[in-house]
């Protein structure tokens, strides 16, 4: 590798020492970094993001990983440095840095390929995910109705305060506080957990990776016209009505991380929740 694409979240690394290191690291052994660029609103300037790249390196917390991974889209290897909270993507801490660099540079990783899920809209481009995509309310504390279908069949109608359609990968994240499957992340499948459903009998769906879901909105109550949003990775957000459908598939699109530690999924969960 000799062409380092780095992102930094200026929130996580206010003074920059991280990047900096990294930097100096990088260049010392003749390796090429580029950086990247934010907009006024903090987002990163797509048209900026460089094609040539042999790896992204991102200083921040999960939320940043998946930033460069929706826009990367499996382009090139990435490698988390957690200045967040848990860290479940973002794979080095700051102590372990030098360590990590080194073994990036002798070739000492291997690359874990993660699924992502698309939505599509009618008359719209499709968007990714690589945590999940949720349909939730909008505005009013209500619930609101909709109808689930997998591969053309109805599966259910429900009454909720939305769907969580859920990754391997985000099966720690929104899913697994709404009460859903813990998942291995380099497995395929899709896990559907609807939140705060009003019923007794409504608990997670898992499926294959395979299947197509789509999920209609319901007419409201008295007649009323339901409002919701469909949210990717807590980022993208989309506005739906009474009538409206979202089609949710595996996407051919993989966001593919580096991985350095040979610890096991199920003992870096037992350590980052342990005492939550």
């Amino acid at each position: 590798m000799e062409r380092f694409y780095i992102v930094t979240n200026d929130g996580k690394d206010r003074d920059g020492r991280v990047t900096e290191k990294i930097r100096r690291i990088l260049e010392g052994a003749g390796k090429t970094c580029l950086f990247s660029k934010r907009d006024d609103r903090k987002n990163i300037i797509r048209e900026s993001v460089p094609e040539d790249a042999d790896c992204a390196i991102v200083i921040g917390g999960d939320g940043t990983l998946i930033e460069v991974a929706r826009i990367l889209k499996s382009e090139i290897p990435i490698l988390g440095i957690n200045m967040g909270t848990l860290g479940y993507l973002t794979e080095v801490d700051p102590p372990r840095l030098e360590e990590a660099l080194a073994q990036i540079l002798q070739g000492d990783y291997c690359i874990e390929d993660r699924m992502m899920l698309e939505g599509h809209f009618q008359g719209m481009k499709p968007d990714v995910a690589l945590n999940d995509i949720v349909i939730s309310r909008k505005g009013n504390l209500r619930v609101i109705h909709f109808d689930l279908y997998v591969n053309g069949s109805l599966l259910n109608s429900y009454e909720a305060d939305g769907m969580i359609i859920s990754t391997p990968t985000g099966s720690t994240a929104y899913n697994l506080s709404a009460g859903g499957p813990v998942v291995e992340p380099t497995a395929s499948l899709i896990v559907l957990t609807p939140i705060c459903s009003h019923a007794l009998n409504t608990s997670s769906i898992v499926l294959s990776a395979d299947d197509e879901i789509v999920v209609q909105i319901g007419m409201g109550r008295n007649g009323r016209e339901e409002e919701v949003f469909a949210t990717f990775d807590g980022a993208d957000v989309v506005e739906m009505r009474t009538g409206d459908r979202i089609l949710v598939r595996r996407s051919e699109h993989v966001t593919k991380l580096m991985k350095l530690s040979k610890v096991s999924f199920l003992e870096i969960m037992r350590r980052k929740m342990k005492g939550n």
